[in-house]
């Protein structure tokens, strides 16, 4: 009985968690975040990120406010940098399946050192993982 209760709690233990991808998606996604802010710091130019419900991509150019854009609400007086050839910033997909993201709104990065904090909410299926951004453009995942 004793051998059959502890074989019982090892195969519980090892069952792998199914929320886990999410939060590897999120953690990434938070590491990439603060790369792409630190790259609008040193460049100048403002990174977009949008979310799309396989995966995500980061895209930079000079930004103006316009509607009917590529990215609403923004556009580009040139070409779209996608960073297709960046291992950090190329365009991903999400390990764990379909994601919702609330807001759905591409974020933009700005040049800006102090900043208003903002959170993303990562959904998928019943799981939520949040990555929230200070003020001095700190990321962490909750």
């Amino acid at each position: 009985v004793i051998i059959g209760i502890a074989m019982a709690a090892i195969s519980l233990s090892a069952a792998p968690d199914p929320a886990e991808p999410l939060r590897l998606d999120a953690r990434e996604l938070a590491v990439r975040l603060a790369t792409a802010q630190h790259e609008v710091h040193m460049d100048g130019r403002v990174i977009a990120w949008e979310a799309r419900g396989d995966g995500y991509q980061f895209v930079r150019g000079t930004w103006a406010s316009a509607p009917g854009s590529v990215v609403p609400g923004v556009t580009t007086g040139g070409e779209l940098d996608r960073f297709v050839r960046d291992d950090a910033l190329r365009p991903r997909r999400w390990r764990a399946g379909i994601v919702e993201v609330s807001p759905a709104a591409p974020l933009l990065l700005t040049s800006e050192w102090i900043g208003t904090p903002w959170s993303l909410e990562l959904r998928s299926g019943r799981y939520r993982v949040a990555i929230v951004r200070d003020a001095t453009g700190g990321f962490r995942v909750q």
